[in-house]
């Protein structure tokens, strides 16, 4: 899988967190892995650890990063932004904030990316418009 792919299935995964209590998280990474949404999607055991530890790095600092959300999107309240963006928005503040192996650019590169496939019109040019308060 690529870089991208995986990101996507990070971002996926990390959606349910929506839906879900934190304590059943990790049953709903079983549950993502058994009954991929998209029958062309295979996930190597390799893209599938990297993508399960990765979600649960970002659901261990959760509450920092909306915190950290909270401080820079001014007027907004990460409890009123829409599940999609918001979902969006933790994944690129995780990598900016807590993942050295992902430049602060392509974090949000690849957020606007998402917002523009799983988001309303908007979507992009307000996650961009977030993160980039994140780039300095």
């Amino acid at each position: 899988m690529s870089r991208r792919q995986v990101r996507e299935q990070i971002f996926k995964l990390l959606f349910r967190i929506e839906f879900n209590k934190q304590e059943e998280m990790e049953e709903q990474v079983v549950l993502f892995f058994e009954h991929p949404d998209e029958e062309e999607t295979v996930i190597s055991p390799d893209a599938r650890q990297e993508i399960t530890e990765k979600v649960l790095q970002i659901f261990s600092h959760i509450e920092q990063i909306d915190t950290m959300i909270d401080e820079k999107a001014k007027g907004w309240d990460s409890k009123r932004m829409g599940k999609v963006e918001l979902t969006i928005i933790r994944l690129a503040v995780y990598e900016v904030r807590f993942d050295e192996a992902v430049p602060t650019v392509v974090a949000i590169n690849e957020a606007v990316e998402l917002a523009k496939k799983y988001g309303q019109d908007e979507s992009a040019s307000f996650v961009n418009g977030v993160l980039a308060k994140f780039a300095d």
